[in-house]
């Protein structure tokens, strides 16, 4: 183990030197630009992957270029520009940690690991992330990627309760680097586009001789992930024919969208519902959100009366300023019934 303790920065980083990723964070621009871009890509990395955040952190930057006029922008604005990324709890925690920062750190990210997560949105993965990104301090972020590196090479079992403690001590005994945003970045990327989960290209490995699991061919399991059982919702949507109008308000049924305008929606608990009776079926369909599997049954009817709490919006969507993903299925669904 010392062996490779002793090497795995060097080696690491001459693998990322000459194979990393063109990504639109990592950019030479000047120092402020450079952290700014930092903190957006890592909120929007949060549960997110690389392929999907690029175009929208292109646009975000382009629109909000800056600390400062994130911090002064309007909140349905940043959302719009988050609209179709999904987890939008995110898009709120950036705009409320850019406010932070602007007001209490002179537009700065704390250098002290203890100050970075307590910010809104920032748990100890990212406020690590954050700390060697920015900082260039010695912190290694422990996602996925990072810890199939570690159990693969050091053959630690990722079951065992123990499994972040020990890559932690391995993690203590790198030597120094005067890189290691850099040797961050790597190791999370190495993960990503290496050692993967599935079919490793260890043959081009620059570390495989050095590998326990590639040399021994022992089969390393991982936790099993837990899914969450299907579940089922009904989803009734008040519509006016003449004027071309659904009626949304805020529900409170589906906590993950509770903020968001959308038609009212119902958790099917029992297959005994007298209120579908008086509803028109449209169709059924499935999305999944927040890790929640969701078997969707459809219903409208065509009405010039709104419950209270509902507004009449534009089917097309005129006249409402941020539509979540969502919503944007049903609208999709039910425009057809307008023709």
């Amino acid at each position: 183990m010392h062996r490779l303790v002793s090497i795995l920065p060097k080696k690491i980083l001459y693998w990322y030197d000459n194979n990393k990723r063109v990504l639109p964070w990592r950019i030479n621009t000047p120092k402020n630009k450079k952290e700014y871009y930092v903190i957006v890509s890592e909120f929007m990395l949060q549960q997110t992957q690389v392929k999907t955040v690029i175009p929208y952190f292109t646009k975000f930057v382009t629109k909000i270029p800056n600390l400062k006029t994130l911090s002064t922008s309007n909140e349905k604005k940043v959302l719009k520009l988050w609209e179709g990324l999904g987890y939008y709890r995110r898009a709120r925690n950036l705009h409320k940690t850019a406010k932070i920062l602007i007001k209490n750190y002179n537009g700065k990210l704390p250098k002290k690991f203890e100050e970075i997560i307590k910010l809104p949105g920032i748990g100890e993965y990212t406020a690590n992330s954050l700390t060697a990104l920015v900082h260039n301090k010695a912190c290694i972020p422990i996602d996925g990627n990072v810890k199939r590196v570690f159990s693969r090479l050091f053959l630690i079992y990722e079951s065992n309760k123990n499994f972040c403690k020990e890559v932690k001590k391995i993690i203590n005994k790198l030597p120094n680097t005067n890189r290691n945003a850099d040797l961050a970045e790597a190791l999370m990327e190495f993960g990503a586009t290496v050692c993967k989960p599935k079919n490793p290209l260890c043959r081009i490995c620059n570390l495989k001789n050095y590998c326990k699991f590639y040399n021994k061919k022992i089969y390393i399991p991982t936790k099993k992930k837990y899914y969450f059982k299907e579940k089922k919702f009904n989803i009734y949507c008040y519509l006016n024919k003449k004027n071309k109008k659904i009626a949304l308000t805020q529900n409170k049924n589906l906590s993950f969208l509770a903020n968001f305008k959308m038609p009212e929606a119902q958790m099917v608990i029992s297959s005994n519902n007298s209120k579908i009776k008086r509803w028109n079926y449209l169709c059924n369909y499935k999305n999944n959100i927040s890790n929640i599997k969701m078997n969707i049954n459809l219903f409208y009817k065509f009405t010039k009366n709104k419950p209270k709490k509902f507004t009449w919006y534009s089917i097309d969507g005129s006249n409402i300023e941020f539509i979540p993903t969502f919503t944007k299925i049903i609208f999709n669904k039910v425009k057809k019934l307008y023709v």
